[in-house]
């Protein structure tokens, strides 16, 4: 048995990139620029370069990039922001944080995200945006969702921190980055992500002039000038190290997004026969870059805890995202959603399992996971 099977196998990647990461890191030590030297801008330029977007914002990490984002669009306590129900608590995190109120919907039940169907029906006067989630590395619908910002004058912000690279494909022939759609997109360089830096990081993205203007000035205290603070800000900032080593990372981007969909098409191939769990679907409209490979186990949540129970005992590491939808979250427990109110999301909580995907996988892992689970299945029957 493989005994380095893992989530996410951070090591071996840096192993085949160790040389260009070191060199970049000890350039940085060497010439002292810790915070806000050259690498920051430049990283921000071949990003820029790479998702075809005006601006890009370096920040701290992803959460501070969501918050910074509802900051500059001047929002105001009570004002209403549309999430789906069934993401990482970050999205909706902030929005709490601000004073503002989360609008929670339900997902869709085979892309995982937001159910455009179910939006309209939750607007108000005082809905301000909507946060579609692109979960597991492929866009929501956001024909739809724009068309929605745009009769009822909302904005628009994507949590893009699952699917960085990923391309959305618009029904007019329009090809677009996801998170350069709406108004301000966001994402995460957390280490797991497909992007991702070695501590934390996070970045915004905008095609507006004036709006990135205001960002930058948020994440650096309010200010355009130093020590001329304008505006309330933060101090959100990704570090030059973070910065360098993301510079190294972006060039493998492309090629790290195609490892992961070989081991998704892999995956594919061994399991998509079976009839006792769902492989995941592809958008029509969106490239997926495969941060997730999600399965979904058809008899619910005590045979896929009982799957995960045993293939770790096999050391094959599987997750749960996500155990809990946002509305039965103690921290929400005053926004009055029963049980039942989202059937789609609370349903998902209870049948999706995430096996190993990242970019060293070969053939022989993946055959291995697969073999594993059907086998434990069998024997679980």
């Amino acid at each position: 048995m493989n005994n380095n099977i893992q989530m996410v196998d951070l090591k071996s990647q840096y192993q085949n990139i160790k040389s260009e990461i070191n060199e970049a890191i000890l350039k940085v030590i060497e010439n002292g620029q810790f915070i806000k030297g050259p690498d920051v801008k430049i990283f921000e330029d071949n990003l820029k370069s790479y998702l075809n977007v005006k601006h890009v914002i370096a920040c701290a990490n992803g959460t501070d990039a969501l918050q910074i984002a509802m900051m500059a669009l001047k929002l105001r306590p009570g004002d209403e922001i549309i999430v789906p129900v069934f993401t990482y608590i970050a999205t909706a995190e902030v929005i709490g944080l601000l004073g503002l109120k989360p609008v929670m919907v339900d997902v869709e039940l085979d892309t995982f995200c937001i159910d455009v169907a179910k939006i309209e029906n939750v607007i108000t006067t005082k809905t301000k945006a909507i946060v579609p989630v692109h979960l597991f590395g492929q866009c929501a619908n956001m024909d739809e969702i724009m068309e929605l910002a745009q009769k009822y004058n909302l904005f628009v912000i994507e949590d893009t921190a699952q699917a960085i690279g990923s391309k959305y494909t618009f029904q007019n022939g329009t090809v677009v980055s996801a998170g350069c759609i709406g108004d301000i997109g966001t994402t995460s360089f957390f280490p797991s992500k497909n992007l991702g830096c070695y501590g934390d990081g996070g970045a915004l993205f905008t095609n507006d002039d004036a709006l990135a203007q205001k960002l930058r000035m948020i994440c650096n205290h309010g200010q355009k000038v130093q020590y001329v603070h304008d505006i309330i800000g933060v101090n959100s900032r990704l570090d030059t190290i973070q910065a360098a080593i993301l510079n190294v990372k972006l060039g493998q981007l492309r090629n790290y997004e195609n490892s992961r969909n070989q081991a998704a098409h892999w995956y594919d191939e061994l399991l998509g026969k079976l009839d006792w769990f769902e492989i995941p679907r592809r958008s029509n409209s969106s490239t997926h870059v495969f941060h997730q490979y999600t399965i979904k186990i058809k008899e619910g949540r005590e045979k896929r805890d009982a799957l995960k129970a045993e293939l770790s005992k096999r050391g094959i590491p599987t997750m749960v995202y996500y155990p809990i939808p946002l509305h039965q979250q103690k921290a929400f427990e005053t926004e009055n959603y029963p049980l039942g109110s989202f059937p789609v999301s609370e349903a998902l909580c209870d049948v999706v399992l995430s096996l190993p995907i990242h970019t060293e996988m070969n053939y022989e892992m993946v055959q291995e996971i697969a073999q594993n689970l059907i086998q434990v299945y069998q024997e679980l029957n």
